[in-house]
This record gives C-alpha cells, sequence and structure tokens, in this order.
C-alpha cells in the first residue's frame, strides 16, 4: 500500500531590505537573468510550513554551453532562447560555498532565486525541470531595466509550480 503525505502550505518570510537586495540584483545584470540563493531556516512543524530568509547569497549567472547541453536534455528548449538573457545556471561550486556557510551559521539553502528580463514573474518549464521540491522560488520580472514585480513559488505533488505566500516582516517581527 502507498501512502502519499500532502505537501503543507508554505510561507516564506522576509524583510524588505533582502527583496531591496534581490531586485536591485536583477535591475544590475538586466538584460540578462541574475541568479542566487537563498539562506535561511525552516520551521517544519509548524502549519503552514514557515521558510524564514536570513540571508540572500547572491551568485553570478554561470550559464554556458555546457548549462546549455545539460538543460537541453531535461527540456525540449529551442536552441536560440538558451542564453543568460532566458535561462540561469548557478555553478556547483558556489552552491557548495553557500551551503558550507550555511551550515557554520544553522542555517540550510531554502531556495533559489533569479529575474525574469521581459517576462512575467511564472516560472517557465525550463524553471521547473531543474526545481527542487524542497525550495522556495522567488523570480522577480523585470521589464525594460526595472524591476515590476517579485512573487514566490513552490512545487506541489504534481511536480507543478503552484504561488507560495510572502510575508514580510517587519522591524518589529
Amino acid at each position: 500500500m502507498f501512502y502519499f503525505l500532502r505537501r503543507q502550505p508554505v510561507v516564506l518570510k522576509y524583510t524588505a531590505e533582502q527583496i531591496e537586495t534581490i531586485t536591485a540584483h536583477a535591475q544590475q545584470t538586466y538584460p540578462e537573468e541574475c541568479c542566487g540563493l537563498l539562506l535561511g531556516q525552516v520551521n517544519r512543524c509548524q502549519q503552514p510550513q514557515v521558510r524564514c530568509l536570513v540571508k540572500v547569497w547572491q551568485t553570478q549567472n554561470a550559464w554556458n554551453l555546457e548549462a546549455a547541453a545539460a538543460m537541453a536534455e531535461l527540456t525540449e528548449t529551442n536552441q536560440d532562447k538558451m542564453t543568460k538573457i532566458r535561462r540561469y545556471w548557478i555553478d556547483p561550486g558556489e552552491i557548495f560555498q553557500a551551503q558550507r556557510q550555511a551550515r557554520e551559521q544553522n542555517l540550510e539553502i531554502i531556495g533559489v532565486y533569479h529575474s525574469h528580463p521581459d517576462q512575467a514573474a511564472v516560472p517557465s518549464e525550463s524553471d521547473r525541470a531543474v526545481a527542487w521540491s524542497s525550495y522556495s522560488y522567488i523570480i522577480v520580472s523585470v521589464v525594460q531595466g526595472k524591476a515590476q514585480e517579485t512573487r514566490c513559488w513552490c512545487l506541489n505533488e504534481q511536480n507543478q509550480f503552484e504561488a507560495e505566500e510572502m510575508l514580510s516582516l517587519t522591524a518589529q517581527s
């Protein structure tokens, strides 16, 4: 007999300063996609599950021919769209470095952020193909160099993205 655990709702808590850091990074790298990691803590016992963002870890967009080849194996993507303008890749060495520092501070990687230049803040099929179910995914829509919208997503039980609630913390929280 198989039992499937229903994924509990998730809330991402963040500060205005953290979102400003992410949107500034997105605007600085325009027209290319920016990317980075979200370091924080997860309260898995709470309903809904709460992910508290503690640190934004900016990375370089390491998209290259090797990343394009790996992505081509995962999705049927038009090769013309496989540039830093439409794709991002975080170097595994940077992920390892972030993970090591996070553990030293009793944190973990809780998600990934990236931008969508001149596109909506909605995950693409390529985003879904490489997404991990335990992560939050912040996407910033940047239109003509200005951040327009920031949304958060997570994978559901059917491996499809659904909107994740974002809760801004004030200085008193």
